[in-house]
């Protein structure tokens, strides 16, 4: 039996085309005004999956996203680079997630497929930021971790140990772990493969059954069809406790949320000499922009 992998994807607003509609009056992202797109570092914890795939072929690669309709747009994204099976989490009850909640959903759905050697992800989310979901849902799981992965130097199937190096401050270090284990990615070590042609022809109707009529926010409008390519999951299918999926079990709270626009207030030359330069980071560090 060949290693069994799972990858962890998610779609996230395009925070790089940020305009001025993108925040809504009380706050909140107004995701229909920013375009969706595969998260950066998702990409090359997938490539690094189909990396392995491609040195060991019988293994076969998962991919979950946890998310509403629409998310499965990067399900058949990693359908066109190789994967071998995707899942789409989706219920009503999961949203308002926090990262808790979203790594015990992700944790139920991993328990699901079974036999999992390795989990990768991104290192972060691009919408979020934290880098607490990957992490979270390891020790939820009980398995090892290596976080800030750049590369996998090697795999022991005998064995069932991998060897990677992660970046630390200051340099990288090389570590090795026994199987079961979770990798998360950084962007350093895999420059993600183009959709295969073949498998786009191949995975273009590829949808799953699951109706806007199940959700109740707007961004979570469409409905992507019946198909049996793409597998649906809600809290039954994972059989996940309610209590602790969605809002219910998200014990963050947002105290205050504020739009912040930076505009310049004066402009001020620095003479390109030692002094000038010394007088800069004075003046920076004198005002808390640096320090």
């Amino acid at each position: 039996m060949g290693l069994n992998l799972v990858v962890l994807v998610k779609q996230v607003p395009d925070t790089a085309n940020i305009t001025g509609e993108a925040m809504k009056e009380d706050g909140t992202v107004n995701r229909q005004a920013l375009p969706a797109i595969f998260n950066p570092e998702d990409l090359h914890a997938l490539e690094a999956a189909l990396t392995v795939k491609d040195q060991y072929p019988d293994a076969k690669v998962n991919v979950l996203t946890m998310g509403p309709p629409p998310a499965v747009q990067v399900l058949k994204e990693s359908l066109y680079r190789g994967a071998d099976f995707v899942a789409l989490i989706s219920d009503r009850r999961f949203a308002a997630a926090d990262t808790l909640a979203t790594s015990y959903a992700l944790k139920c759905a991993i328990e699901k497929i079974g036999n999992v050697d390795m989990v990768f992800c991104g290192r972060q989310a691009i919408d979020g930021d934290t880098a607490q979901v990957g992490p979270q849902t390891a020790e939820k799981l009980g398995i090892n971790q290596i976080t800030c992965v750049s590369e996998i130097n090697g795999i022991d199937e005998g064995k069932k140990t991998v060897e990677a190096t992660r970046s630390i401050e200051g340099g990288f270090e090389e570590v090795r772990s026994g199987f079961p284990v979770l990798l998360t990615f950084t962007d350093e070590g895999y420059i993600p493969r183009p959709p295969s042609a073949i498998r786009m022809l191949a995975y273009k109707n590829a949808s799953t059954d699951v109706s806007s009529e199940d959700f109740d926010e707007s961004y979570m409008d469409g409905d992507t069809g019946v198909n049996t390519n793409l597998a649906l999951w809600d809290i039954e299918a994972i059989n996940a406790d309610v209590a602790n999926c969605g809002l219910s079990g998200s014990p963050t709270k947002v105290k205050k949320i504020q739009s912040v626009v930076l505009t310049a207030g004066d402009i001020k030359m620095v003479e390109n000499t030692a002094g000038g330069i010394a007088e800069m980071v004075h003046d920076l560090i004198a005002d808390h922009t640096l320090g």
